[in-house]
């Protein structure tokens, strides 16, 4: 069983191979590219066996909002170094929004 302990850097991971896993999408061009889209199988089923590992400690709510926010903020900020995708002030502002909010959830979360 994952202890509380090493379950947030294994939730951090998870978050870290959705961002791999949408970019890898974004990049496939509808499954098209061959190369990108064997990247986006091996990310996504990375990033479901990391997230159940975490959620076998955290919280589900707790631990997907987290999940999803990083990969939100993490997609959001480097689409536009790979795919030359705009990335405006409202975006920057809404970005830091969740990024505030995953900082609030985890800070929630230490009473465990």
């Amino acid at each position: 069983m994952t202890t509380t302990r090493a379950a947030w850097p294994t939730l951090l991971l998870a978050g870290a191979f959705e961002i791999g896993y949408a970019l890898s999408v974004a990049g496939s061009h509808g499954f098209t590219a061959w190369t990108w889209s064997a990247a986006a199988l091996i990310f996504f089923l990375l990033t479901l066996w990391t997230l159940s590992r975490a959620l076998r400690t955290i919280e589900v709510s707790t631990g997907y909002a987290i999940w999803a926010g990083t990969g939100s903020v993490g997609t959001a900020l480097l689409g536009p170094a790979l795919f030359n995708e705009p990335l405006t002030w409202p975006k920057a502002l809404w970005l830091t929004v969740i990024i505030t909010g995953i900082i609030w959830l985890k800070l929630a979360d230490r009473a465990d």
